[in-house]
């Protein structure tokens, strides 16, 4: 007997649900919508109140055929590895600067703490550099800084 009342309780509250719903306006007339107006009040029936729906696809639409997906398809791919190739090049060349740049600040901090910096020559003979030389060094590390890092 007690599942017959719950049903039956559940199937009456459905029935609120499918209720229509009343457009009405008050005395300050301010747009009310409910279920029950209240008496003696001027009501509108609003049957239909559907939101906007799935949009219809224009007439002009035909899908694709496969030939058209597939070639669709390969130029995507295309375009994915073009520009997974172009981002591994960006990638290498950033690492190159990255490396020149480090390289270029440790020249220009040798160079500016003053030790005496030596080469070999031709005959592989030390060499030490004078102050022309110095500067001229320390002038090229500092555009290759510039150049190199951001």
């Amino acid at each position: 007997m007690k599942h017959l009342l719950t049903i039956i309780a559940l199937a009456l509250i459905g029935l609120n649900a499918h209720a229509g719903l009343n457009k009405w306006v008050d005395a300050e007339g301010k747009v009310h919508y409910s279920d029950t107006p209240p008496p003696e009040v001027k009501t509108e029936s609003v049957r239909n109140i559907s939101g906007k729906g799935q949009v219809e696809a224009p007439a002009s639409y035909s899908p694709k055929s496969i030939a058209e997906r597939e070639a669709d398809l390969r130029k995507s791919k295309l375009e994915k590895e073009e520009s997974a190739q172009k981002k591994s090049l960006q990638d290498a060349e950033m690492g190159t600067k990255k490396r020149n740049c480090e390289n270029a600040r440790h020249n220009e901090r040798a160079i500016e703490e003053g030790s005496r910096i030596s080469t070999y020559d031709e005959k592989g003979e030390r060499t030490y550099l004078d102050d022309d030389a110095r500067a001229q060094r320390l002038e090229e590390a500092r555009k290759a800084i510039a150049a190199n890092c951001n």
